[in-house]
């Protein structure tokens, strides 16, 4: 045999096979470092990134892409006085305001009466039709005295059948029908859209306390000059 004995032989094919061995373990991890995980595991990339063909998660903190002209608002327009005759029914709230109502609205006719109640009034509003009096607006001011039903409010309108617009008043009096009262009212005006509509005098005048005088009913020259401008504005 040549100078090599059978044990340094063995030693050598022993050392030949474990470094082979580490080469492949180490060519193994190499190739597990460059692929993801199996199904259900975070990639190679990390927990919060996106997988390929997979879309990024919005950011919140970045600018939003919509178009503004793309975006659409609702605007509610209040309906403009209407030319013409303007004939105004009421109690003695009406009377209160009929100076400032009849500089702001001119040629006005007011037909107002203490402590008319709604009933009454639609009386009223039939004999100025038949005498032909009747404008082209009627401002119904009434609910002051007493309760309004919703068939009070419908005979109303059809006593002012004929005219372009019933203007109703509500009323901001301290009595226990007040809100039934407003409730019927402004329900009677959305009845009858584009027709009749609702001059909100109770929101306008309940944070005034100070435009009324010591009954909490009557008004001012102040609230008189609220109340006749917000009958101006749909009239």
């Amino acid at each position: 045999m040549s100078g090599i004995s059978r044990v340094d032989r063995a030693i050598g094919v022993l050392l030949v096979a474990v470094l082979a061995a580490l080469a492949g373990l180490g060519y193994s991890q190499n190739v597990r470092a460059a692929l993801p995980m199996s199904a259900g595991g975070l990639s190679a990339q990390g927990a919060g990134s996106p997988t390929a063909g997979s879309s990024a998660p919005a950011d919140p903190s970045s600018p939003s892409t919509t178009d503004p002209a793309s975006i659409t608002t609702t605007t509610t327009t209040e309906p403009g006085p209407i030319p013409g005759p303007v004939t105004a029914v009421g109690d003695s709230i009406l009377l209160d305001i009929e100076p400032q109502l009849s500089i702001d609205i001119p040629g006005v006719t007011v037909d107002g009466l203490v402590s008319r109640q709604f009933e009454t009034g639609i009386g009223v509003v039939q004999s100025h039709r038949a005498a032909g009096t009747l404008g082209r607006v009627l401002v119904v001011e009434l609910g002051t005295n007493g309760a309004v039903t919703a068939s009070d409010v419908d005979a109303m309108m059809q006593a002012a059948s004929g005219v372009d617009r019933v203007v109703l008043v509500n009323v901001c009096v301290p009595r226990d029908w007040m809100a039934s009262d407003n409730a019927v009212l402004a329900a009677g005006a959305a009845r009858y859209p584009g027709l009749a509509v609702l001059a909100d005098w109770n929101a306008l005048a309940t944070p005034h306390p100070e435009w009324f005088t010591a009954d909490q009913v009557h008004l001012n020259p102040d609230g008189a000059t609220a109340l006749a401008a917000l009958v101006a504005k749909y009239a």
